[in-house]
């Protein structure tokens, strides 16, 4: 099939018509618009483009190959399930409007073929996201500005590593399309250290993480769902734009650390969407630790991650969201016993929970492995070795581990432990329909893993293609992730009781939320002062000026005395405003 428009296109034209349709046909329009990709890309030819001219420069607005025809799958299908959820959910058609554009504007970075057009979709997809975090008001507008801050300053990074790339080959486009040059990524020293931090910020490298619990507790539940999807894998997608050969040692360890850091801190919470939004950073650290580790087995296992993360990740999203619309409560502490209420909704939380932490016959189980095994096989030993296993491959481990006491826990806490005091319906239907479909995926690829390895974009059965063939049931892999699972049950176990007394514990944003905050009022309040003391310093110049020609004796005069201290004070003013504007500016620049 020849590509006759980028598949973005129609999911945009719904997004800007759905405010104007009725509620129900608005959200059938858009939800008919999302699930057109899913066949439209898997129809179009591998290797099929669509060249055009962007702002001058030569441009890909679409181009097919193995990684963004899976990106377009799960997109175009998570898309059409968040839209179906939202409507049941009784989100408004101007949120579903925003949440479509945010799948739009999506699908046009991951489908572009140079690094212009993934750059342009890029930040349309921050500012899409942010008015979808913007729409549900209160708490949201202010995370909605930090959302867009941190966005703001990685799109920028990332911009100046695709400026620096194009002073190096003359050229936006990627290596795989017509006329590209001669080797993927960015080129140069410099512009994959810019791209890859800038690329951080989407996908939670440690430190630059806090938008994400920050952001995505707070708007309406429905929007969540969409939230949790697009930017971070966009970004997995991004970083292996940047590194599509050989991979990133630091880049790896890097996502090993998330994986830990990402698992421990879920564990610490008790607002659900905040549980599960770091655990979004945690499984994010599987992918780029794949992208990061390079060759074909652990790519294929990266974006093998990335499909399924989208499917379980949104599914947990959902069952919260279900619980937050149907209770009103966001805190585990304030729920319990809820299976025997919700028993639709728990039962998808149940199959989702095994899933995100890797449990034999659920997706999460495949496609980390791939990754494990990668990290065994096709990486460096690194300076941690015990037995047969290596640095990279035992984070990855503990936070498999972490995996399982987190959702462990809120489980427990949210469905299994205690009663919930009042009679509280289950998923409605439009509710249901969607989380049980997901479900009945996570289960599937789990279960039959032929059907995930046939859209991967490397085949990893092939010794020809791999240098290790992975095999998903096999008894040792088997065994490991049954033991993860037995090592998590005992770890919450041992915790329950000291996590139950455990009040909020802090991230980094506790430090420089403050931080830029103050050093923002004091740098304005600094240039306001400044130009107050050189306008001060200018004036008394120009008086004394004009004294001095006009009455030179009695102007020498006066200037001994009051009139030169104040103009010494104006000018040391000036000056030490300037050093202190200067200071403020450097520390918020770092």
């Amino acid at each position: 099939m020849d590509a006759i428009v980028p598949p973005f296109v129609p999911v945009l034209l719904a997004a800007l018509l759905l405010p104007f349709l009725g509620r129900r046909v608005g959200h059938a329009v858009g939800a008919l618009a999302s699930a057109a990709v899913v066949p439209y890309v898997w129809l179009v030819a591998e290797g099929a483009h669509f060249q055009t001219h962007l702002f001058g420069f030569k441009a890909v607005l679409f181009n097919v190959d193995p990684f963004s025809t899976l990106m377009g799958l799960i997109f175009g299908f998570i898309g059409a399930a968040g839209v179906l959820y939202s409507y049941a959910s009784d989100a408004d058609n101007l949120q579903t409007a925003f949440a479509l554009g945010y799948v739009g504007t999506s699908l046009g970075a991951v489908f572009g073929g140079d690094w212009l057009t993934l750059i342009f979709f890029w930040e349309l997809m921050a500012v899409t996201s942010t008015l979808l975090v913007w729409h549900y008001g209160g708490k949201a507008v202010r995370a909605g500005f930090r959302y867009a801050l941190a966005h703001g300053i990685g799109g920028t990074l990332l911009l100046g590593g695709i400026v620096w790339h194009f002073a190096e080959t003359g050229t936006f486009l990627f290596a795989s399309v017509p006329g590209g040059p001669e080797s993927g990524g960015l080129a140069g020293p410099v512009a994959p250290i810019l791209g890859a931090i800038g690329i951080g910020v989407n996908v939670g490298f440690i430190g630059l993480h806090a938008w994400l619990p920050d952001t995505y507790p707070r708007p309406h539940v429905a929007a969540s769902v969409f939230l949790c999807v697009f930017t971070t894998k966009t970004g997995v997608y991004g970083m292996y734009r940047v590194f599509p050969q050989d991979g990133n040692v630091a880049v790896a360890y890097m996502g090993g650390l998330m994986a830990v850091f990402g698992a421990t801190m879920a564990l610490f919470q008790n607002d659900m969407r905040r549980l599960l939004s770091y655990h979004i950073q945690s499984q994010v650290g599987y992918m780029v630790a794949g992208v990061g580790i390079g060759g074909a087995l652990a790519q294929a296992g990266a974006f093998a991650h990335v499909f399924n993360h989208i499917l379980y990740k949104g599914l947990l999203f959902m069952t919260a969201g279900v619980v937050v619309y149907r209770t009103g409560e966001e805190s585990l502490k304030k729920l319990g016993g809820l299976a025997r209420e919700m028993p639709i909704t728990a039962g998808a939380f149940t199959v989702a929970a095994l899933s995100i932490a890797g449990f034999p016959g659920f997706n999460g189980f495949v496609s980390k492995g791939i990754v494990i095994s990668a990290s065994h096989y096709s990486f460096e030993k690194g300076p941690l070795v015990l037995g047969d296993f290596y640095t990279l491959e035992l984070l990855l481990l503990l936070g498999g581990v972490g995996t399982f006491m987190s959702f462990i826990k809120f489980g427990y806490y949210a469905f299994f432990h205690g009663s919930y005091d009042g009679s509280v319906k289950d998923a409605n239907r439009g509710q249901s329909v969607a989380m049980v479909t997901v479900a009945a995926l996570c289960v599937l690829y789990g279960v039959f893993d032929g059907a995930l390895f046939a859209i991967l974009p490397y085949d990893v059965t092939s010794d020809a293609v791999v240098h290790h063939v992975y095999h998903t049931y096999t008894v040792p892999h088997v065994i490991e992730g049954v033991a993860l699972a037995v090592l998590g049950l005992v770890g919450f176990v041992l915790v329950k009781k000291p996590l139950s007394k455990l009040g909020r514990v802090p991230d980094v944003d506790n430090a420089y939320n403050p931080l830029t905050f103050y050093a923002t009022r004091y740098l304005v309040v600094g240039v306001t002062e400044l130009y107050a003391a050189v306008d001060r310093a200018a004036v008394r110049t120009a008086d004394a000026t004009a004294a001095v020609v006009t009455a030179p004796g009695a102007a020498a005069g006066r200037l001994v005395g009051e009139d030169r201290v104040s103009l010494r004070a104006d000018v040391s003013t000036s000056l030490l405003l300037v050093v202190v504007v200067v200071a403020l500016a450097l520390v918020l620049v770092l």
